[in-house]
């Protein structure tokens, strides 16, 4: 397939920036760059542009440096937490990943972020609290807390009933009243013999 050189006139990823100078399939150059204004051919008067681009491109890096260095500052003080469904012993049903992360970034926060810009060097699979790196610019790097709860509600343990024999708690105890006798005990008869009531009658004569 033919090549052509062209000047980039826009930041490709992949291909280079404004001003450079690549060489790239020429109908690629005919049918996508030239006519998405994303590149120009080489020609004479074309090079007379070149201070221009250079001068556009290293605004445009500088905006890139100052914006990613402000956003840092930001991330580097949140606390992104992620709500998870969890199994037995807290184990995730999945993982987070890059692509979880820049989703709950964009719900919470409203902060858009290629997630190639995320490092994680496996995907999150624990609850509990995990630094991430981030990468947003060659001269900007970072780390965010991420924090996974479970949204699983814990099952309540059930009461052991109390052992016999002990006072349950909260239940007030039982005391013997003073002064009564035991139910079922009878009074012991006085040996001591009763004068006769006919005796009695007969001294208050």
């Amino acid at each position: 397939m033919p090549k052509t050189e062209v000047i980039l006139t826009a930041n490709i990823v992949g291909l280079g920036a404004e001003s450079d100078q690549v060489k790239v399939a020429a109908g690629y150059a005919r049918n996508y760059l030239f006519p998405q204004g994303l590149a120009i051919p080489v020609t004479a008067a074309n090079k007379r542009r070149l201070e221009v681009l250079r001068q556009r491109r290293a605004d445009r890096e500088a905006h890139e440096l100052n914006t990613m260095s402000e956003l840092s500052k930001t991330l580097s003080k949140i606390t992104l937490v992620i709500k998870v469904k969890t199994g037995e012993e807290g184990k995730l049903f999945g993982a987070v990943t890059s692509g979880t992360i820049t989703d709950e970034l964009k719900h919470q926060y409203d902060v858009v972020l290629d997630k190639k810009k995320i490092h994680l060097v496996n995907p999150l699979r624990t609850l509990g609290d995990h630094e991430v790196e981030l990468r947003l610019h060659p001269e900007v790097a970072t780390t965010m807390k991420v924090r996974i709860e479970s949204t699983t509600p814990v099952p309540k343990s059930e009461e052991a009933p109390a052992p016999a024999g002990k006072d349950v708690p909260g239940k007030p105890e039982t005391k013997r009243a003073e002064g009564k006798r035991p139910e079922g005990r009878r009074e012991r008869p006085d040996p001591r013999p009763r004068p006769d009531r006919k005796e009695k009658e007969t001294d208050a004569k």
